[in-house]
């Protein structure tokens, strides 16, 4: 019997790539959901290839229910946005905050081997300094972002307190095939697509000189893998991203390439909690991980493109 998976919010946009690829391993995975942002239809053709379980996390018997028996957990639940959190601190913090806290101690008591955490660049806030390393002090300015933190925090102490493999991912601004581009808590990426794929307006918060190190999706799953197995990488926190940063101006310039259309863009007043400009510095996950972006974002952002059109065509 192959080593047993648990990924954690695996019908959601991260998860299901994720899912996705270690089936297509041969592993044994079990998947958990709630589907309050999840979509079944994200694993309909990988059904029969995985243990389904519909339940929250933030519920400790459905915790200790899902870690029972697994060796490796993949914890990509979270409810992943900003503007969620600041209209709804409390119910974000019961699902990025109490469901880990659970999750960690499911885990301890089942004896699970490794736990690799989904943290967020959101993390550093926006300190000037860049690109961000994992050595500064966390700086949040919103909720989501504090309880990221949080989770890393517990992963660290439970690493350092009862020797539960832990290894936190600080993930920057990840996009690709299957992300909702509908739901007012959507990231640009999908939404733009879609937007100038119906030759709509699209809308930017603020002057679209703020910069992002976007990252495509199969990047992020790749460095999961490689946390999952590496000796060296428990107790740590790596900055997974592409290294290169890309205004939001420059951004929709490339989409319109990939479509061939041009775009009417809206400028509206920033949001507060965005940061201005993030860009991660990957020399420790290289130099742990060994990891590698291999996909940067135009052919990402092609691959994306084409997702979307068959998935409407």
């Amino acid at each position: 019997m192959s080593t047993r998976y648990l990924v954690t919010g695996g019908a959601g946009f991260i998860g299901s790539h994720l899912v996705r690829k270690l089936v297509t391993e041969g592993a044994a995975v079990r998947v958990v959901d709630n589907l309050s942002t999840g979509q079944l239809d994200r694993l309909k053709d990988l059904q029969e290839s995985v243990e389904f379980i519909e339940g929250d996390l933030a519920d400790d018997r459905v915790s200790d229910e899902v870690a029972d028996g697994v060796e490796c957990v993949f914890h990509q639940a979270a409810v992943p946005s900003v503007q969620r959190s600041v209209d709804d601190p409390i119910a974000t913090n019961r699902a990025n905050v109490t469901a880990t806290l659970n999750l960690l101690e499911s885990c301890r008591r089942a004896g699970v081997r490794r736990f690799i955490y989904a943290a967020s660049s959101s993390a550093y806030g926006d300190t000037e300094v860049l690109p961000k390393t994992e050595a500064m002090s966390p700086n949040p300015l919103s909720p989501y972002a504090l309880q990221k933190v949080v989770g890393e925090r517990y992963c660290k102490l439970y690493f350092d307190l009862y020797r539960l493999e832990t290894v936190s991912l600080r993930y920057f601004n990840v996009f690709g095939p299957s992300q909702d581009p509908y739901s007012e808590y959507s990231a640009v990426i999908p939404k733009f697509i879609s937007a100038l794929s119906a030759k709509k307006s699209i809308t930017v918060y603020g002057d679209g000189e703020q910069s992002r190190d976007f990252t495509y999706v199969d990047n992020v799953v790749d460095a999961n893998l490689l946390a999952s197995k590496v000796d060296d990488a428990p107790g740590k926190v790596f900055n997974i991203g592409c290294g290169k940063r890309i205004t939001l101006n420059n951004l929709i310039q490339l989409i319109e390439r990939v479509l061939g259309v041009e775009s009417t863009v809206i400028y509206a007043e920033a949001k507060s909690g965005d940061v201005r400009h993030s860009l991660a510095d990957i020399a420790l996950a290289r130099r742990i991980l060994g990891y590698s972006p291999k996909i940067m974002v135009e052919e990402g952002l092609r691959s994306t493109v084409e997702a979307m059109e068959n998935r409407r065509s």
